[in-house]
């Protein structure tokens, strides 16, 4: 039997940035942000309901953890999470995140994080505005993060990645150390600087042209 949809949300108050912290064990997530609401977020969730606390612009929501019996009606799971656009904000999706979509291309980011087993990620980035650090755990797997056409980035790969795309440069296995970074970003006030952990897989660090999702 199909269960009604649960709806959640915090108002905005004083809050002067946000914070998202998402939990192992999401699954079929869709991240936007919105303009002139009066709420921190808003939050539509489908099948497991999860543990949400927001406190001064602090959002965490955390899933249960599951029986193997459990995963296998996962997808029965769905989760729609509209954050305020008026904030800055720091994303951090854990591990065991999976088929995250995320839309933040109106949203003024500070930093995000993609936990270690986080998989099937696809996050639209915004224009950076100053020094935007993004870390991919090891154990990440098919994430794909395209920024603005033009915008400077730095990545960082500490010991080892599998499968990784930087723009047009297909590079396949890296093994150990490396450093890439687009024409003069070293020099750029704003841009995104991604640190890759080891053992991270299947990663793309591409561009999108501001258009439609």
């Amino acid at each position: 039997m199909r269960t009604k949809p649960h709806e959640t949300a915090a108002p905005l108050r004083t809050a002067t940035e946000g914070r998202l912290e998402i939990a192992h064990g999401g699954a079929r997530l869709t991240l936007t942000s919105q303009a002139g609401t009066t709420e921190l977020y808003h939050a539509r969730f489908e099948g497991t309901t999860p543990m949400v606390l927001a406190h001064d612009g602090r959002v965490t929501i955390e899933y249960p953890r599951l029986s193997p019996a459990e995963w296998l009606r996962t997808h029965r799971r769905a989760a729609e999470i509209t954050l305020n656009h008026s904030l800055p904000w720091t994303l951090v999706f854990g591990g065991g995140v999976s088929g995250l979509r995320a839309d933040l291309r109106r949203l003024t980011l500070v930093s995000f994080e993609i936990g270690g087993g986080a998989s099937d990620i696809e996050i639209l980035l915004p224009e950076p505005l100053g020094l935007v650090n993004v870390r991919v755990a090891g154990g990440a797997s098919n994430v794909n993060m395209c920024r603005p056409a033009g915008s400077p980035v730095r990545a960082h790969i500490s010991s080892g990645a599998s499968k990784l795309t930087f723009d047009e440069q297909r590079l396949g296995a890296v093994g150990g150390e490396a450093q890439l970074a687009t024409p003069g970003a070293e020099q750029a006030g704003d841009r995104y600087e991604i640190e890759i952990e080891g053992g991270a897989s299947d990663l793309t660090v591409g561009e999108h042209d501001g258009g439609d999702a």
